[in-house]
């Protein structure tokens, strides 16, 4: 049993630092899987992780052109199957790592956040991610059917949800739809927008290569002192479980 230990754990050492594994993550979850990569280095010091961060939509284009990425986590289920079933993304790993929340968040601690002031018109401008690319816009862009905004709000249109929560920091938006996780330790305002009000953001991650320095990482993201650092992160994980695509 020693022995078998003890070749478990080296095998695992090997595996862990063989090359560089290049994950690109949607942009909500960049800050994150960073820190999960730091806890990944604490258990393996020798793997090396590199990240490349951007909109699910572009994200999953650069991969259709080629782009050498081992593990795609995206924002939403939808590019990950696709992907998945134009044989991409290697069959059965596509799985949900987190379930993304939605949030209003301006740095203003007076400012009021709800969908009345949306209606009203009491918030302006007010930031989105672009809902074509970017499944935290489309997220919001549901909302907003629900509490269309006046013609008197600008409607700011990023490219991300980090550059969404970038215009409220530096104060071109007055609010930003955001992530929970980009904003919960922060001050100002939020109104975290009920389930309800849009699609559920259920996001999965792929393999696009067999390699074993990838799949060890990407098991690594189910694990539970993984899944509980993502739900303390602002995500929801309950219905994460066996989902295996």
């Amino acid at each position: 049993m020693k022995c078998l230990l003890v070749s478990l754990l080296a095998l695992a050492s090997t595996i862990a630092g063989a090359e560089p594994v290049q994950v690109a993550v949607s942009a909500n979850f960049s800050s994150p899987l960073k820190q999960l990569v730091q806890r990944y280095h604490q258990q393996y010091p020798r793997a090396d992780i590199q990240i490349t961060v951007g909109s699910t939509g572009k994200l999953a284009a650069q991969i259709r052109q080629g782009a050498p990425y081992d593990i795609f986590l995206a924002a939403d289920a939808r590019r990950p199957q696709e992907l998945a079933s134009e044989g991409w993304i290697q069959a059965g790993t596509v799985r949900t790592y987190a379930i993304g929340r939605l949030v209003l968040w301006s740095p203003d601690a007076g400012a009021v956040l709800d969908g009345s002031s949306l209606v009203a018109g009491m918030v302006t401008p007010v930031a989105m991610a672009n809902a074509r690319t970017a499944p935290y816009g489309e997220a919001a862009e549901a909302v907003l059917q629900q509490f269309p905004l006046p013609d008197s709000v600008t409607l700011v249109q990023a490219e991300n949800v980090a550059q969404s929560y970038h215009f409220a920091h530096t104060g071109a938006a007055e609010a930003a739809f955001v992530g929970l996780s980009q904003v919960q330790d922060q001050g100002g305002r939020q109104w975290r927008i009920p389930d309800a009000l849009y699609p559920l953001i259920r996001q999965q991650g792929g393999v696009l290569r067999g390699m074993p320095a990838a799949q060890h990482f990407y098991d690594f993201l189910f694990s539970g002192e993984a899944q509980e650092m993502i739900r303390s992160l602002g995500y929801r994980t309950d219905e994460v479980a066996d989902d295996v695509e």
